[in-house]
């Protein structure tokens, strides 16, 4: 008794001498806590149990947990216990009293943890599958918990797996200020390597309450205790049922420990009842789903199809969280199922939560479904939404309308005028999509000077922060140089030898793109420019790989083909055009022309005309009469009878002005008439003397629908530098718009070469 009152006295002291050691350790939990389980990982480096990457787990019954017991000896264990215990942060559970004070008038603190499982509240049926913090055992007192320690410590090898069990789950009811004391303690430690030594005689009920103590007691465990736990309840999967494997999944998440092989063996039993999955079990397994970020993408199509029979049954926060579990694990949903959800948000619009709405944004993003009903209604409350919406939650509104290249102006002008005073509150992150987003919808709202400075100064402020996300900083650049701001300062730094060394090797993107685009535009647009730039070798690896992806994107375009082998004939072959990229780092690709002073094309396509023909092969001034026979050879054979027959079935006679506008089109560009096998004659071949230099430069642009803003005939950010950039090198931008061209397409061949011949030499006049 007296060995029992001084370990009492002992316990107490040391629960209560320091307050403020308590508080400085719950203040440090709080930020490792923020850490696990942001989205995005950029704040702080992640927790090292999250960082093991998934390991393939083979023949996990040959290997005994005893075995893996016996190769850590009770003394490290013990030690590895002690050094990791650290109370979990209360602010980041909604249950909490600390959770719910958020002052209205500080729209930017978000629970990241709580607020992504309020769906679990609406319904009673979650209980039965999810963690709740009200479930605990009855409240126990101090001298009780101490008691049980003494106890521990006594007869520890004495324990039935039962008694841990309910040693567990009583301490775990402790009050909240005696969690420090509790977890700085020996005999915690020696409970805990008990049940460790005892595990495999722990059933799925213990394995589980045990769980849920190490969650409610919110500590942090050494990774190598915590797979054992793992290994122990991926051999329990197969005698689980679906309620008990959402439940423990739940716990695992809750308790901010990664669980790869686990989730794997749970995976391959829902391959087998996922048809058994109830409304509530589908709508938490996809969360879970979503916090984890892995999942094998047939199931995902499997959980798609329950999605569409449980669609008319789930309320707007389940909505939600099915985009966010869906858009965090990137699994695609179809576009029948995205126009069901918008159509079921669109319809209750005033009542969706400001987060649930930025999630279903975020998978309208990823899988750039156009619902246009749904965009309306959003841009009509979005700007009374955005000022009580934190910076996170407006990036990712803006960066949704860029993505969708929607350019709802009410909607950016509010991001605008809210942004400027809690700038601050921006990670590097946010600012560089939010420039991004802007950049991109070619947008500059009435505060334009207000709103870039206040984002350029925070630039600046972060750049300790681009060390770690050089990715960031390009995109801060690229959305500003698509506005027409280029701070040469951290221009300067962003292409540097160590920063552009930094990007290659640091980053988990490829940025050799983005590096190149940036170098580029400042040759152009910065002519005064004398900070650092790419060198040639990068250079021209990032010049060959887009061309070589532009060049097969344009090649698989059947009306790209048509208008080329088109304006082939009608400038009078292949060589006095030349497809090509007059700017590489725009990443899009040019067909260009080149007229003399007397509006004559030049040869320029050297990859079809020997050098030595180039400096020869000029029109001389003279004409072609337009014959039924020269027509027939333009016409791929035609008979007269297509001219006279088929095109006046299709649109009467055709127009005087057509027949003159080809015919002076022969008359004037062309000496050299291809014969029937493409090959161009050279006897029209003028001397070398009379070559003359070019008078105009013709880029012409092929463009298609995601070059503008949705319904809008305005090019989006990096078209319109482009545009810009030709200009200030000496071309003329002609523009064959996919509007104008499509439809053109159903015409006849006569039509089609009066277009281009009015596009190609009205342009150049």
């Amino acid at each position: 008794m007296a060995a029992t009152l001084k370990l009492l006295k002992l316990l107490k002291y040391q629960a209560s001498c320091n307050p403020s050691a308590y508080c400085a350790a719950q203040s440090m939990a709080y930020w490792n806590m923020e850490n696990i389980i942001h989205h995005g990982g950029q704040n702080l480096p992640e927790h090292n149990s999250s960082c093991h990457p998934a390991r393939e787990v083979k023949n996990i019954g040959d290997i005994t947990l005893s075995q893996r017991i016996c190769t850590t000896s009770s003394a490290h264990l013990g030690l590895e216990i002690n050094k990791a215990f650290t109370p979990k942060a209360n602010t980041l559970h909604p249950d909490k009293p600390s959770a719910e004070r958020v002052g209205k008038e500080d729209v930017e603190v978000f629970d990241a943890f709580g607020g992504t499982r309020v769906f679990l509240k609406l319904r009673p049926e979650y209980q039965l599958h999810s963690y709740n913090r009200s479930e605990t055992c009855q409240p126990l007192s101090v001298s009780e918990g101490e008691l049980i320690l003494h106890k521990v410590r006594v007869y520890q090898n004495k324990l039935q797996p039962e008694v841990i069990t309910t040693y567990f789950c009583k301490l775990s009811s402790l009050p909240v200020e005696q969690h420090s004391g509790l977890l700085s303690s020996k005999s915690f430690a020696l409970l805990c390597q008990l049940s460790v030594k005892n595990i495999q005689l722990f059933d799925t009920s213990d394995l589980i309450s045990i769980l849920k103590a190490f969650v409610d007691l919110r500590i942090s465990l050494s990774p190598s205790m915590l797979d054992v736990y793992e290994t122990r309840f991926c051999r329990q999967v197969w005698e689980m049922n679906l309620d008990q494997l959402l439940l423990v999944a739940d716990l695992w998440r809750n308790l901010g420990h990664r669980v790869p092989r686990f989730l794997n063996f749970f995976f391959s039993y829902l391959h087998l009842h996922w048809k058994e999955l109830s409304l509530s079990q589908l709508i938490h397994l996809i969360y879970i789903i979503g916090e984890n970020r892995q999942v094998p993408q047939d199931l995902m199509q499997k959980l798609e199809s329950l999605i569409l029979k449980y669609i008319e049954l789930v309320n707007l926060e389940e909505i939600g969280t099915i985009c966010l579990g869906f858009f965090k694990s990137s699994s695609n949903l179809s576009e029948f199922v995205m126009r069901k959800i918008g159509d079921l948000a669109c319809a209750n619009m005033q009542h969706v939560s400001s987060h649930t709405l930025v999630h279903i944004l975020k998978m309208f993003r990823f899988t750039h479904v156009e619902h246009v009903d749904f965009m309306k209604r959003f841009g009509e409350i979005a700007p009374q939404r955005i000022p009580s919406l934190g910076v996170q939650g407006v990036m990712h509104l803006t960066l949704a309308c860029s993505a969708l290249r929607i350019l709802d102006e009410r909607v950016m002008n509010a991001v605008a005028a809210s942004l400027p005073p809690r700038v601050a509150h921006c990670r590097s992150k946010d600012v560089a999509k939010i420039l991004w987003s802007f950049g991109t919808l070619n947008y500059k709202p009435p505060n334009t000077e207000e709103f870039y400075s206040s984002l350029i100064n925070e630039i600046r402020r972060k750049m300790p922060e681009f060390s770690r996300y050089p990715e960031h900083l390009l995109t801060c650049l690229l959305g500003l140089a698509f506005s027409e701001y280029f701070p040469t300062e951290f221009i300067n730094v962003a292409l540097s030898p160590e920063f552009v060394r930094l990007a290659q090797e640091s980053s988990k993107f490829e940025l050799t793109k983005e590096l190149y685009t940036l170098d580029g535009t400042v040759a152009i647009e910065c002519p005064d420019y004398k900070g650092s730039r790419l060198n040639p070798h990068l250079q021209q690896e990032a010049s060959v790989m887009l061309w070589n992806l532009a060049c097969k994107d344009m090649r698989s375009k059947p009306e790209f083909l048509e208008a080329l082998s088109l304006l082939e004939i009608m400038l009078g072959g292949p060589q006095y055009i030349k497809h090509h990229m007059i700017l590489p780092h725009t990443r899009s690709s040019d067909l260009e022309v080149q007229l003399d002073a007397n509006m004559k094309p030049l040869p320029i396509n050297s990859e079809v005309t020997p050098m030595e023909d180039a400096a020869r092969l000029q029109f001389k001034q003279v004409g072609v009469s337009l014959t039924d026979d020269l027509m027939n050879q333009l016409l791929k054979g035609k008979a007269k009878r297509y001219l006279q027959g088929e095109t006046e079935l299709e649109t009467g006679q055709p127009p005087v002005e057509l027949r003159k506008k080809t015919a002076g089109l022969l008359v004037d560009s062309a000496c050299s008439v291809p014969d029937r096998s493409g090959n161009v004659g050279t006897d029209g071949l003028c001397p070398i003397a009379h070559i003359q230099p070019p008078l105009v430069k013709l880029a012409i642009q092929f463009t298609n629908k995601n070059q503008y803003c949705y319904g809008t005939r305005d090019l989006l950010g990096l078209h319109n530098m482009k545009r810009r950039q030709l200009v200030r090198i000496g071309y003329r931008v002609v523009e064959l718009s996919y509007w104008e061209w499509l439809p053109l397409l159903k015409r006849t061949r006569l039509e089609k070469l009066a277009y281009l011949h009015e596009k190609v030499f009205t342009s150049a006049l």
